[in-house]
């Protein structure tokens, strides 16, 4: 192929570069994500878990019976000695150790 061929090539780019429709490639993406985004928290609100799939962990560790028992302590409703021995009891069957609620 000799110069003269690629002549019409070169005239046919202009030497722009790409011009300004490469930016709507980025906002595309960027909807896209938007999109994704909005449809999970969308999601999360309608099945009731309020902020997400963590949030079932949190609601059932808030009623807890040990959970439960520090409520009543810190609001009165039983003394320190109580408070403990209760605690103790409840460790036994719900704590860390526990081994699925068995004796």
């Amino acid at each position: 192929m000799d110069a003269t061929a690629l002549i019409p090539l070169a005239d046919h780019w202009d030497g722009g570069g790409p011009g300004p429709w490469i930016l709507f490639f980025p906002l595309v993406w960027a909807a896209v994500i938007a999109g994704v985004i909005l449809l999970r928290r969308t999601l999360w609100r309608a099945s009731g878990r309020g902020s997400g799939p963590w949030h079932t962990r949190a609601v059932l560790a808030e009623h807890s019976p040990i959970a439960v028992l520090g409520r009543r302590f810190a609001a009165g409703e039983i003394d320190e000695d109580e408070y403990w021995r209760r605690l103790s009891v409840l460790d036994e069957q719900f704590g860390r150790n526990a081994k699925g609620g068995d004796r």
